[in-house]
């Protein structure tokens, strides 16, 4: 399983870094032909960036699952592109994390990714 990942401050980017697996940043015109699991950042007031959304757009059909950062202090919207997501695109929604994630979180979804191999 592959991760694909899109990251603006640089959290979501350290957090992918944390993982043993084959990790690659959204860019445009990017093109996925297997089985990817994305991992995000949270935009504005709990949306969805525009990179990720144009991304989706074009690979969805290869998406097994999200998982999304954000800040808890944005209460009922943290990490809430992980539930737009999973909600768009009928996947779940594997794990919301704060920043760049704890090494717990990191072990949480190393978990959640074996479900899916």
């Amino acid at each position: 399983m592959i991760i694909i990942y899109d990251s603006k401050t640089g959290n979501v980017e350290r957090f992918v870094k944390k993982l043993n697996l084959e990790c690659y940043r959204i860019v445009p015109q990017l093109k996925v032909s297997t089985s990817f699991i994305l991992v995000t950042y949270t935009t504005g007031f709990g949306e969805v960036s525009r990179s990720t959304k144009d991304f989706l757009e074009a690979n969805h059909v290869h998406l097994k699952g999200v998982a999304s950062s954000g800040n808890r202090n944005w209460g009922v919207k943290f990490a809430k592109a992980a539930d737009i997501i999973a909600d768009t695109y009928k996947v779940p929604a594997i794990i919301k994390f704060e920043l760049s994630g704890t090494e717990k979180d990191v072990a949480k979804f190393m978990l959640e990714v074996m479900n899916f191999v």
